[in-house]
């Protein structure tokens, strides 16, 4: 599957349990952001599709064939997926590299990630346990968790393959139907997983997926009255109006919306083991991703030091197209590319002075939508590159003086999503983790491989509610208290 002979198909939604082109619809082009070529066709669907696919959803969760099977019978169904997913990785691989621009190594370590989620939840799909509960004399008592019904998801486009089982793997493992709007700008690997789902025996209806824009069929999702729960991951702006949407339907949602995660490197420091974690934790994917490690905060007397390693790695970092395989690949859009040019460009100030920027590749097409990485220090609390998220390969240096300064310079946006802290003194450790506001702290490491296992989620302007891990297993499940009163 190569750039230069890849058709541009049409890729169908799924509901029901078929694939279907509706091309009667308005298309919508799927264009590499690595060249700018045409890959691949989708509908973009509307209130009609998007009912379609919810009634589809509810058919199969009222009585249908998904509704009849057991939890260790959905767990098999999830763990087949996971199988599936890692026989058929190198065509998604392919497919996912082309759709977003990421490298290909890249992708295919998504791929891992994706499989791995299915084969998780898998797994947890029967571990799901109520309690009993003392009560008076005479009663007992029990709750138990149950799905809610019909969940929605909208997932964004920097990781489509990996969100499609991070989102929905766990809300089907709790048995909820679900219904899928993936990003327009990439969505060609859901919509495969979700073709897989149907050949490893998912029933009709248990996964269904939708194309099309964000205010239109990711509108019509929102506000239907038939979904029971949604989750969403994209912008605080439109985190928003889906809890907008929520509220006006009486559910509940999860929101994961971002952040400006800071890297907290003491003087005490494995400075060997730190700086290559601080500059993938910002090049990966480009810097598309919600926790990339945007700020690196450093201890003032190291600071000189830590920086000109960083330069070091920031000149010799080099972009380019899916296949050329190297640091990063392009932004997903030329619309996204001007953003984060923008921030650049009110970067080389005295409030924060340009350091060291990265190359493209000279054999990237001129019509990709890359940027050069930049590294930026020292910069002043207050700039804009210290408080905005900028969802590029843009690191900003801040130098701080002592603990107590970090954890005010850490806490000091409107975000709270992810933290790393290098320090060899465990005592300190543990009172930085206990003090960022945040939802996840790392200590001597940053993401951790992902992190399936692993709860995760935000505060504040980050958002509410938490993904992965056995947390989401609850986040997508309602308690219900059962009394008993027999004498």
């Amino acid at each position: 599957m190569n750039a230069g002979n890849f058709a541009a198909p049409f890729f169908p939604c799924v509901i029901d349990g078929k694939s279907i082109d509706f091309k009667s619809l308005p298309e919508i082009e799927v264009v590499s952001p690595s060249n700018g070529q045409l890959i691949a066709r989708i509908a973009a669907c509307g209130e009609d599709q998007v009912d379609a696919a919810v009634q589809a959803a509810r058919k199969a969760f009222d009585g249908g064939a998904w509704s009849k099977l057991t939890a260790t019978e959905r767990g098999r169904l999830l763990h087949k997926l996971g199988e599936a997913i890692t026989k058929n990785a190198t065509e998604l691989a392919e497919l996912e590299a082309q759709d977003t621009g990421k490298p290909l190594k890249t992708a295919k370590a998504d791929m891992v990630a994706a499989a791995r989620y299915f084969e998780y939840y898998g797994g947890a799909a029967d571990k799901v346990h109520g309690d009993t509960i003392p009560f008076l004399a005479g009663f007992q008592v029990q709750t138990i968790y149950e799905p809610f019904g019909v969940t929605g998801h909208i997932i964004p486009w920097n990781y489509p393959a990996q969100m499609i089982g991070r989102s929905c793997a766990p809300a089907l493992a709790m048995g909820n139907a679900v219904v899928l709007k993936p990003a327009e700008e990439a969505c060609l690997t859901p919509i495969r997983i979700a073709q897989l789902a149907l050949e490893v025996g998912f029933p009709a209806g248990a996964i269904n997926v939708v194309t099309g824009y964000g205010h239109m069929a990711g509108a019509a999702l929102t506000a239907h009255k038939g979904i029971d729960f949604l989750s969403f991951t994209g912008s605080p702006e439109v985190g928003v109006l889906i809890q907008k949407a929520a509220a006006e339907n009486h559910i509940g949602c999860t929101l994961e919306l971002g952040g400006k995660s800071p890297q907290i490197v003491f003087a005490d420091a494995d400075l060997d083991a730190a700086v290559p974690v601080l500059v993938n934790a910002i090049v990966q994917n480009c810097g598309q991703t919600c926790s990339a490690g945007s700020r690196a905060l450093i201890q003032a007397e190291i600071f000189d030091e830590v920086t000109a390693r960083l330069k070091e790695r920031f000149e010799n970092l080099v972009a380019g197209g899916w296949d050329e395989d190297l640091d990063l690949g392009p932004l997903i859009s030329h619309r996204q590319k001007g953003r984060v040019e923008g921030f650049i460009s009110n970067g080389g100030t005295d409030s924060a002075p340009l350091i060291a920027r990265g190359k493209v590749s000279e054999n990237a097409a001129s019509e990709g939508a890359f940027v050069a990485p930049a590294l930026f220090g020292p910069v002043a609390e207050d700039d804009v590159l210290a408080k905005e998220e900028v969802f590029g390969p843009v690191l900003s240096c801040i130098s701080f003086k002592d603990e107590a300064d970090a954890i005010r310079i850490a806490n000091d946006t409107d975000y709270g999503l992810i933290a790393s802290v290098w320090s060899r003194d465990g005592g300190r450790q543990m009172r930085l983790a206990k003090a960022l506001k945040c939802g996840q702290v790392y200590l001597n490491v940053y993401g951790a491989g992902g992190g399936i296992e692993l709860p995760f989620g935000g505060v504040r302007k980050s958002g509410h509610g938490r993904e992965k891990g056995f947390a989401a297993l609850l986040e997508f499940s309602q308690v219900k208290t059962i009394v008993l009163n027999h004498g």
